[in-house]
């Protein structure tokens, strides 16, 4: 897979990211998934032009910190049952491209514990902000 980073208008970003961030949700379309909560991996990558994330001062407030995708995903999932892997990667997508700094992001979601001969079923999607969203 091509990376990301080629696409021109990334090319000058920084790609910060959390990786299998493990929550406990209840997610899932089947009476059994909605009686109990199941593990759910979330990966995020997101893409900050290096002008927005270079800090001058080597201070926290000069770049995004990693606390606001965590915190972000656990008010989301917060929120009660999700039927569908795609909702809630939309949803992560979504509050993560609605930060200021952020001009693309990369979300995806896996279940590790449905199926006994897979590692694991999952979701991905991509968004990338336009200039009207850039300048917004």
């Amino acid at each position: 897979m091509q990376s990301l980073l080629s696409h021109p208008s990334l090319m000058s970003c920084r790609r910060l990211f959390l990786r299998n961030y493990e929550v406990w949700i209840n997610i899932g379309v089947h009476d059994f998934e909605k009686k109990g909560e199941q593990r759910v991996l979330i990966n995020v990558e997101l893409y900050i032009p290096l002008a927005l994330s270079t800090p001058k001062a080597d201070e926290l407030h000069e770049v995004v910190d990693y606390d606001f995708i965590r915190r972000t995903i656990a008010e989301r999932v917060s929120r009660g049952h999700i039927h569908l892997q795609e909702t809630l990667c939309d949803d992560v997508l979504a509050l993560m491209l609605a930060h200021p700094r952020v001009m693309a992001a990369r979300v995806s979601t896996e279940k590790p514990d449905v199926y006994p001969d897979c590692e694991a079923v999952g979701v991905e999607v991509f968004g990338l902000k336009n200039d009207e969203q850039q300048s917004a």
